[in-house]
């Protein structure tokens, strides 16, 4: 009815944006109208506004203004993904406050998570995306800002630039230990081979970032020296899963993503996981085995840190895709480099160091948090049945 009340004013649409929430809708047009009676303009939307039980409110927009509005539209656009159990006021209200200190203004804000369920005492999954708009000054500062908020308030965030590649992802690379598995497998083969406490020392400093990592990697497999290879293969198929793992790749498989595993873990365990979630490539250390026992050598090259970022920069040139449209998630500080170099990398309930340095993190969550920070809704997963448990 406003519209085609418009319509006979020949109005021309400069914009126009429309939300409900619950039961109540909010429309907003701009519209110009040349040469029409503005006066009679008013008259007739007010009773058509008054015949739908609805609220109109009227503004001119100065010639300045508009042209400051035009303008505006060339600054860079960046989009911010909030996770929490819960989204509280005092969270959002945080944030915007943090960004508009930092010349940004918030254009539009968009939930991704599904209808919460308020009648339900055990925790839940809330995800909501802000769409910002602005020059960005001091990033590191603005970033800073949002980590220490995030902490005392409970919440995971990321915050990305909105780029045509934000949109066209087609590379999901992924650790392995303590990423995809609920396990560093090295550990475990640590416990049967009765060296757990040694091996599990050498790795907590590895991971921390206080020893680099191939000697630390070549120091631990010497300790699994005569070990049977079976247990190899009997520890590979008994790792659990990272929660929403599954989900998550089921997901990118429906929408064509390629996946890749790069790690510093061992191959025998990659290759369970290829097997099972048809992962596109595999890249993992190999232990030497001689007469069915392991030697305590590496066979091959060691997969370290500068070597993952090596790796998923080759996967790229051999699929054809730009490293702006990637994704990768990891854990330690020997995936630093890879999260890095991709279009969006991913810190995964991250350790100390890793969540200080990264760009974005995921603590509170499982796996399948990532499909937030690109973009899908609970919806978009519901409605293909790729999620489906």
């Amino acid at each position: 009815m406003l519209t085609s009340t418009l319509a006979r004013y020949q109005a021309r649409v400069l914009d126009v944006g429309e939300a409900v929430i619950h039961d109540e809708l909010s429309l907003g047009m701009m519209v110009s109208i040349a040469g029409a009676n503005r006066a009679a303009l008013d008259s007739e939307l007010a009773s058509v506004a008054d015949s739908l039980g609805a609220v109109l409110r009227l503004s001119s927009i100065a010639l300045p203004d508009y042209r400051e509005w035009v303008a505006a539209a060339g600054k860079p656009r960046y989009i911010i993904t909030l996770l929490a159990h819960d989204i509280a006021a005092m969270q959002l209200s945080s944030v915007i406050a943090i960004v508009e200190r930092h010349g940004l203004s918030v254009d539009g804000i968009r939930r991704l998570s599904g209808r919460p369920d308020v009648s339900r005492t055990s925790p839940t999954r809330a995800s909501i995306e802000l769409s910002l708009r602005g020059t960005l000054a001091q990033p590191r500062v603005l970033r800073a800002a949002l980590l220490e908020t995030s902490a005392a308030l409970a919440f995971d965030f990321s915050m990305q630039q909105d780029t045509v590649y934000r949109r066209n992802r087609r590379l999901v690379a992924f650790d392995m230990d303590s990423t995809l598995i609920q396990a560093e497998v090295i550990d475990e083969l640590a416990l049967i081979k009765g060296v757990g406490a040694e091996v599990a020392a050498i790795t907590a400093r590895a991971m921390a970032g206080e020893l680099d990592f191939k000697e630390s990697f070549r120091r631990r497999v010497k300790l699994l020296a005569g070990l049977p290879a079976d247990a190899l293969a009997k520890v590979s198929e008994r790792v659990p899963l990272t929660d929403g793992a599954h989900r998550l790749i089921r997901t990118l498989r429906h929408f064509g993503y390629r996946t890749a595993v790069i790690s510093g873990g061992f191959t025998v365990v990659g290759e369970r996981l290829k097997r099972e979630l048809s992962i596109d490539y595999v890249y993992a250390n190999a232990l030497e085995i001689k007469n069915g026992i392991v030697t305590g050598e590496v066979a091959g090259e060691i997969v370290d840190a500068e070597r993952k970022a090596s790796l998923l920069r080759q996967i790229c040139q051999a699929e054809g895709i730009a490293l702006a449209q990637t994704i990768a998630i990891g854990d330690g500080a020997n995936d630093l480099p890879m999260l890095s170099v991709a279009g969006l990398g991913v810190a995964f309930h991250p350790k100390p160091l890793v969540r200080a340095s990264a760009s974005h993190a995921i603590s509170n969550f499982g796996l399948d948090a990532v499909l937030y920070l690109m973009g899908f809704s609970d919806r978009d997963i519901e409605e293909t049945g790729a999620g489906d448990s």
